[in-house]
C-alpha cells in the first residue's frame, strides 16, 4: 500500500496521518472515489474525477483541486507493480471543531493505492429491511458516510449473502451497498433510474453506453420475474447473481455473458493517466 496526503508521499502508509479533529473522521464529512487499477493504470479516471467534483459540490465542500488529485495519483502509482489494484481518493472537510459545523481549515486530500483481489465469479444477494432515502440530502452522492452500508452488509452476511440490496422509500429497486443492480425481464436489460436514489456508477454508465438497456423504476419485487441479474461496480465490473434471498438464478445468463465479453473488449479504451 502507498499513500499520499496533502502534497506528500507518506513514508509509512499504515502510520497515523489524519488529525483526530478531521471532519471526515468525526462526522463523516467527506467524499471519495474508488478507481480500479489495471496493469498499473487507472481505469476511467476522467469519469471518476467528474463524479468526485459532483459529490464535493453536492456536499458543499470547496472545489476539487484536480491537479493536486492527479499529482497524488501519479505519486502513489509511480514505480509500483499493480496488475490489479485499487485507488482511493478521499477529500474531507479538514480539521474542524467537534460537531457538525465545519471549520475554516483547508480540505484534507488523501490518495491511496493498494493491491486488489478479484471478486468471485458470482454473488448472492439479500434484500435488507431498511430503505434508501431517494429524497435525502446525500442521495446520489459518493460520501464517506457509509455506516448504513456497513449495517446492511452485515445483515446480508449473517444470511449467507455477499451483497445487500435496498429498495427506496417508494418501494422501488434502488442499489446495493457498493453496486448498481441490472436485471433481465422478457429479454430486456433494465436498471433503476438515478431518480431512485442510486449512485451514478461509472460502470453502470459504461454498460448502458456500450451494451444498452432501459432505465426504469419498478417495485423491488420485479426481480422475482428476472431471468438473470448482475451487479455492476468499479471493482466487480459485471458480477452475476446466483441467488437472491431464497431464489436461485442462472449465473451468468446470456445477457450477463455478453456484457462481460463486451467489457473485456472495450476496457482498454479507458486505461491511462
Amino acid at each position: 500500500m502507498r499513500a499520499w496526503m496533502n502534497g506528500d508521499l507518506l513514508p509509512d502508509a499504515t502510520a497515523p496521518a489524519v488529525q483526530v479533529s478531521d471532519h471526515g473522521l468525526t462526522v463523516g464529512d467527506g467524499v471519495f472515489e474508488a478507481v480500479k487499477i489495471v496493469d498499473g493504470l487507472p481505469f476511467a479516471l476522467d469519469q471518476h474525477l467528474a463524479r468526485l467534483h459532483r459529490s464535493a459540490e453536492g456536499l458543499g465542500l470547496p472545489e476539487v483541486d484536480e491537479d493536486a488529485v492527479r499529482q497524488g495519483i501519479a505519486a502513489v502509482l509511480d514505480g509500483t507493480d499493480l496488475p490489479l489494484g485499487r485507488l482511493r481518493v478521499t477529500i474531507t472537510g479538514g480539521p474542524a471543531p467537534m460537531g457538525s459545523g465545519r471549520g475554516d481549515a483547508a480540505p484534507t486530500l488523501i490518495v491511496v493505492a493498494d493491491v486488489m483481489r478479484p471478486w468471485a465469479d458470482t454473488a448472492s444477494v439479500a434484500t435488507v429491511p431498511w430503505p434508501r432515502n431517494e429524497r435525502g440530502a446525500l442521495a446520489g452522492l459518493k460520501t464517506t458516510s457509509y455506516a448504513e452500508n456497513v449495517v446492511a452488509l452485515a445483515h446480508a452476511h449473517a444470511r449467507g449473502a455477499t451483497e445487500a440490496v435496498f429498495a427506496n422509500l417508494a418501494g422501488n429497486l434502488c442499489e446495493g451497498t457498493g453496486s448498481n443492480v441490472f436485471y433481465v425481464v422478457d429479454g430486456e436489460l433494465r436498471t433503476p433510474t438515478l431518480a431512485s436514489g442510486c449512485l451514478a456508477g461509472v460502470t453502470r454508465d459504461l454498460i448502458l453506453e456500450w451494451y444498452g438497456g432501459r432505465e426504469v423504476d419498478e417495485p423491488i419485487g420485479v426481480v422475482e420475474r428476472a431471468s438473470e441479474v448482475f451487479l455492476a461496480s468499479t471493482t466487480r465490473d459485471a458480477q452475476a447473481v446466483a441467488r437472491w434471498d431464497g431464489r436461485e438464478l442462472v449465473a451468468p445468463g446470456p445477457v450477463t455473458t455478453e456484457v462481460r465479453r463486451l467489457w473485456r473488449e472495450r476496457e482498454p479504451e479507458l486505461l491511462g493517466l
